[in-house]
């Protein structure tokens, strides 16, 4: 207990005093006001090495907006809201983003079913990443993520109805969402500028994440305010922390292509150590932002062995998403997801996963909410195979509606209060262990950094 209580005081001590950099928000709203107008500055001038007159871009070009950073490599809208502190020395520009929940999570409140559980959490991240300008056409970054869930969570997770995903004292986790690593990027890159319109840039990570699906559900405008995982999580992005990643990408306009190779076994249990990187498996993306309100992509990957107790199973997974923003005036955003994912095993008939989210957000409201419906087997779910068929899928649909309200701000630190109810009605026949259609509720107190275009 005392070391929980400590972790939760060193989060928030962490992310509130960050505020002293709030006088450096006049130029970041300048930043903010160019990437959307997509005037964004010429890098090659000798007068940007005053460190005053340095632009922050995004990662992996010095002529895009830095807005469009998404998790790893991946892209979100022009239009997408920055939660985060940027600050900057002589030669470097960084950011730091992260998010803290102090929660207690019920499900099943109604105790309809055999499955739900209850636990007082507190699932967090914080990312710091920076970057420099190389002569006159590169650019190097990197990106660090580092998260408490394995102290502050616990190792076995917390609870999350039809849930499913990576093991706990050699059992698999069903009903849980595990917790992230203490260690979950550490990454570099560089990225060379050929002319405004195109650039060639290469990752390395370890952890890091590959070029496959959209941007991680943690890092998704439309997901941020949602302390839980999606049950599609592994069907979508559940890659977001591999060990061992290599992609190289080259974008033209608009239009970007990647391939990565990376390690496909998930990580293991023990949450504070460094995985063997094995670069056994492969992936490629395609990703197009039409226009500053979206981003689109489609994705496909060779998973080796991904989870540690079906090592003669590879998975092929398939993913497409669409990504909406839209920014109105005095901090209204709107943002919204649609997914699709599958994953596919030998022998096995194909799995699939559809999500869509949305968040809007106005004054010191935000109002959010996330459709799925996933295919689960009965080995996913740990069913008895003398009662349930082992090759049966069985479809789930989880609908969740919350919202959010901010207390107080510290500088660019916000304080607020929430609470969201869930919905799961899954196929009749898992009823005698969930019921029929069980609801989950979870109240929280969270720390995070305002927009840095905000007041």
């Amino acid at each position: 207990m005392k070391t929980y209580i400590i972790s939760l005081l060193l989060i928030g001590y962490s992310t509130i005093s960050l505020a002293q950099h709030e006088h450096h928000q006049n130029a970041e709203k300048d930043t903010i006001k160019q990437a959307h107008h997509h005037e964004m500055p010429s890098m090659d001038t000798t007068k940007q090495h005053d460190h005053h007159e340095m632009q922050m871009s995004h990662a992996f070009s010095r002529n895009l907006p830095m807005t469009r950073n998404g998790s790893g490599t991946s892209w979100l809208p022009d239009n997408s809201p920055m939660y985060a502190y940027m600050f900057h020395s002589k030669k470097w520009m960084y950011m730091i983003h992260g998010n803290v929940f102090l929660r207690y999570n019920k499900q099943d409140l109604f105790n309809k079913g055999e499955r739900g559980g209850q636990k007082f959490d507190a699932p967090n991240m914080v990312m710091l990443m920076g970057q420099r300008q190389v002569g006159k056409k590169g650019l190097f970054h990197f990106n660090s993520m580092f998260s408490l869930d394995p102290l502050t969570v616990g190792e076995a997770g917390y609870p999350l109805l039809f849930q499913t995903g990576e093991t706990y004292k050699g059992q698999p986790l069903i009903d849980k969402q595990h917790p992230h690593d203490l260690i979950s990027e550490l990454s570099v890159s560089y990225a060379h500028a050929i002319n405004k319109k195109s650039d060639v840039f290469l990752y390395l990570a370890y952890p890091g994440e590959p070029a496959l699906g959209p941007a991680a559900f943690v890092h998704r405008p439309s997901g941020f305010f949602n302390p839980d995982a999606p049950l599609s999580h592994h069907w979508v992005d559940a890659t977001h922390i591999t060990f061992g990643v290599a992609t190289l990408g080259y974008r033209y306009g608009n239009w970007k292509i990647e391939g990565s190779s990376f390690t496909g076994r998930e990580p293991n249990e023990n949450r504070y150590n460094f995985d063997k990187p094995r670069f056994d498996s492969w992936s490629g993306r395609l990703s197009f932002n039409p226009s500053p309100k979206w981003a689109l992509q489609a994705s496909h990957g060779f998973i080796k062995q991904p989870e540690i107790l079906h090592l003669n199973e590879d998975v092929h997974r398939t993913t497409a998403s669409a990504i909406y923003s839209l920014q109105n005036k005095n901090e209204s955003y709107t943002n919204v997801t649609a997914l699709w994912g599958l994953n596919k095993t030998k022998g096995h008939t194909g799995e699939n996963a559809i999500l869509v989210e949305g968040a809007h957000s106005f004054k010191k409201t935000t109002i959010y909410g996330r459709y799925e419906w996933v295919q689960k087997s009965s080995e996913e779910l740990g069913l008895d195979e003398d009662v349930f068929d082992h090759n049966a899928l069985f479809p789930v649909h989880a609908l969740t509606t919350g919202t959010s309200y901010d207390l107080f701000k510290t500088g660019n630190t916000r304080i607020a209060v929430g609470g969201q109810l869930s919905i799961y009605v899954p196929d009749q026949k898992l009823a005698p262990l969930y019921g029929k259609s069980p609801i989950a509720g979870q109240i929280y107190l969270r720390i995070y950094p305002g927009t840095i275009n905000s007041k």
